[in-house]
């Protein structure tokens, strides 16, 4: 299946369950990486418009160029209306936007699937001399606690691709590729509160698991519900993330 393609059956959990992108982390893009009122963002496998949304609080142009039809139309009937929002049909490796028009380059939880070499070519072509980029990520931290430990395990004995895909994300080889050089890190604590229906709606927005019909689907839910039960307080639980940003300007081919 392509990278394009594996979420058109995912995209109302995506919409309603990923988490967004703390405050703090879009200051730093303020502050460093030229987002402000009027600049022009591409942000790239935009998806369902979480990162978009937030872009466009700044008082930006955003241009959310994302490849999956079912992604797109949810960003759309999400933000429709809303001042300085474009949505676009296009990928990280060929955006069709026009060429040195864009101040901003950003990707949140998508980098992973993109072509490096062919996304680099590409940011550089639409890319004003001087333009930042900036990746995001929402990862689980290592020392998260019993709950995201055993949900962890979860997925590694139900979810036969979660410990390739897992290993893909956040990359520092291929990001310092990416940029063509060095590259600036900072966190940020995050978190969603669930019930059950959110936590299995969470589970359900990534790729790896597996969907109703498909071997492990119906244990990983019944387990998941086991689970929730033993951690739950007052019948929510917390989902803790650690937000990553890597940012750096974009350096030249030479």
């Amino acid at each position: 299946m392509l990278p394009s393609e594996r979420f058109s059956s995912r995209a109302a959990d995506y919409a309603r369950y990923r988490p967004g992108y703390p405050p703090a982390a879009l200051a730093l893009l303020r502050a460093r990486c030229g987002l402000a009122p009027q600049a022009q963002v591409a942000d790239i496998g935009s998806g369902t418009g979480l990162l978009t949304q937030s872009l466009l609080a700044s008082g930006a142009q955003v241009f959310a160029v994302e490849p999956n039809d079912s992604m797109r139309a949810a960003a759309e009937k999400q933000l429709k209306g809303e001042a300085g929002f474009h949505s676009v049909k296009g990928s990280a490796e060929s955006t069709t936007l026009p060429s040195l028009s864009i101040d901003l380059w950003v990707a949140g939880q998508a980098f992973h699937w993109f072509d490096v070499a062919a996304s680099r070519c590409e940011a550089l072509r639409i890319a004003r001399p001087g333009a930042c980029a900036a990746l995001l990520w929402n990862e689980r931290p290592a020392d998260a606690g019993p709950f995201s430990l055993e949900y962890e395990a979860l997925l590694r004995r139900y979810a036969p691709e979660y410990e390739r895909i897992a290993a893909t994300r956040a990359n520092e080889a291929s990001m310092r590729e990416f940029f063509g050089g060095t590259l600036e890190l900072a966190s940020f604590p995050n978190q969603q509160r669930f019930d059950l229906e959110g936590l299995r709606g969470r589970l359900m927005s990534s790729s790896y698991a597996p969907q109703a019909g498909q071997p492990g689907h119906e244990p990983l839910l019944r387990e998941l519900r086991l689970l929730f039960e033993r951690y739950q307080r007052g019948g929510r639980i917390t989902f803790p993330y650690q937000t990553l940003l890597y940012f750096a300007p974009l350096k030249p081919l030479r």
